[in-house]
Order: C-alpha cells, then sequence, then structure tokens
C-alpha cells in the first residue's frame, strides 16, 4: 500500500515538475529568446543558424538525448528519466496552443523562467527521477571521466549560454546568465524545503562534559562525545558534536562561554536536517 502511494506521489511530482519546466520555456524563455542552460538554450542559440522552430528544436533534442542517454547511461536511467521525456513535448505543444503572451522586460522574463523552470526541475530530481535533456551529457562524461556531475553541469550550462555570443550580443547572454542562476537557486531550494537550516557545532574543550549537560538540559538537544587526539601533542581529546537551530546558535555559545572561554569552536551550516526534533515523521 505504501508503495503503491509513493508511485502515485512520484508520478504526480514527475509530470508537475515537467510540466512547470515546460511552462517556464514556454512562456518565459523562447518568447523572448533567452540564452538559457538546457535544450531550450541551445534552441534558442542555434535558430539564426538553422532556422527551425525553438519548440520543435527543444522537443527533438529531449528525444534525442533521452535516446543517446538510454543507449550509454543504461536501463535505470532510460526508466528514471521516460515519464519526464514523453510528457515534456506534450506539455510544450500544449502550452503553445495556450498562446499565453506576457510584456515585460528580458531580464524578468530570464530570472523568472529560470527560476520557475529551476522548481521543476527540484521537484523531478526529489523522485531519483531526471528531466533528461541537457543534463544528459553530464552524466555521461562523468561516467566515462570520474569528474564531478556539478561541475560538468555548470559548465554545460556556461557552453550553452555562451554559444549565443555567435549570434546575439554580450548583454543577451548576460540576461542569460541570470536565468542559469535563478534555475540553480530553484532547484536547490525545492531539494532543501524539507529540512531545517540549522547550526551543526564542534566544541573541543576540556569542559566538555559540562557544556553536554548545559546543552541538553537547557537548549534540549542531544549531543555526541567523540574521542580525538591533537595532531601536535598527541594528546588524547574529546570533541562535542551538536546541530541546534539558528535561534539556539547564540544561546549555545553563551553556554560555551560559560564553561570555557578558550574553547575551540567549529561551526558549519546544516541545510537539510531529519530525524526527532528537526524533521521527523511519525511511521505509521
Amino acid at each position: 500500500m505504501k508503495n503503491k502511494k509513493k508511485l502515485v506521489i512520484n508520478t504526480f511530482l514527475v509530470l508537475f515538475g515537467t510540466f512547470l519546466l515546460a511552462l517556464a520555456v514556454q512562456i518565459f524563455i523562447l518568447p523572448y529568446n533567452i540564452l538559457s542552460g538546457g535544450v531550450a538554450g541551445i534552441a534558442v542559440a542555434i535558430e539564426p543558424f538553422i532556422h527551425v522552430d525553438t519548440t520543435l528544436m527543444a522537443n527533438v533534442l529531449v528525444m534525442v538525448l533521452f535516446l543517446l542517454g538510454w543507449a550509454v547511461l543504461g536501463r535505470e536511467f532510460a526508466i528514471n528519466t521516460f515519464l519526464s521525456s514523453i510528457s515534456y513535448p506534450v506539455f510544450m505543444n500544449m502550452i503553445r496552443v495556450w498562446n499565453v503572451q506576457l510584456s515585460i522586460e528580458p531580464f524578468l522574463a530570464s530570472f523568472y523562467g529560470g527560476l520557475v523552470g529551476g522548481i521543476g526541475i527540484g521537484l523531478v530530481m526529489r523522485t531519483g527521477a531526471s528531466t533528461g535533456g541537457m543534463d544528459v551529457p553530464p552524466l555521461i562524461v562523468h561516467k566515462l571521466t570520474g569528474i564531478k556531475i556539478s561541475m560538468l553541469v555548470l559548465f554545460t550550462d556556461a557552453f550553452t549560454v555562451l554559444l549565443g555570443l555567435a549570434a546575439y550580443d554580450l548583454s543577451s547572454v548576460l540576461v542569460g546568465f541570470l536565468s542559469v542562476f535563478a534555475t540553480s537557486y530553484g532547484i536547490n531550494w525545492v531539494l532543501t524545503a524539507e529540512g531545517s537550516v540549522s547550526k551543526s557545532v564542534q566544541i573541543i574543550s576540556p569542559k566538555y562534559q559540562e557544556i553536554a549537560d548545559a546543552v541538553q538540559t537547557r537548549l534540549s538537544r542531544g549531543t555526541t562525545i567523540m574521542e580525538a587526539t591533537g595532531g601536535y601533542t598527541h594528546q588524547p581529546k574529546h570533541v562535542l558534536l551538536c546541530v541546534v537551530s539558528q535561534n539556539q546558535y547564540n544561546e549555545l555559545i553563551e553556554i560555551i562561554d560559560e564553561f570555557d572561554t578558550t574553547a575551540f569552536v567549529i561551526t558549519t551550516d546544516a541545510t537539510d536536517m531529519h530525524g526527532m526534533g528537526f524533521s521527523f515523521k511519525f511511521r505509521v
């Protein structure tokens, strides 16, 4: 029963995310010739040379890249990408029939097109699936070389935008980079939406136990005590690890200073927290 429910939810998210991506491309990106990342950006960049309808070109690129990914990346990739790749051209043509026309500045079209498209891609990615398209080349290069996917995606999007220099001016390229930034922000926002933005704090102090007791009593937060060895002194030490919400962070620092003003403290942002006290979900 749970698996069926999860399948229904994931299918809805893939379809809705793909619809948002198609909406962003058809209403914001293509009408304003925005040099965004992805197949839409490629279609806009090469249209002045081959004079093929940008919607048709984007749809063809999605299907070609899907088949390429299937051939190189295998059956699992094809399964995870099939629904989005098939529904994307359908949504593109459906939205085109609506003939929605906006009258806004190109930089606004670039920003909102990238943001809405990024949210759509993020929804698809949350299910473990992929929208295919220009995600495929980075995945193939990663498989062959081992280079980080995030770097390859950034390079691919940047190359797509810069490709437009051959047919458009510098201002068009700069507007295109705004779309790439907004897409990245939208994806990250969706992928971390359920997590709590918190602080992960490591504390090195001989008063670790007193600090741990105070944190558990006054902040109602758990702690972890880890054994370590000083790199210079080679003496045994204890590292206290705790995670607190942002509004508890200052109080935590006050607790540390109360027991040891010379304590060594390392703080990092924790953007995706799950578990009791943060985003614990009861299981049925």
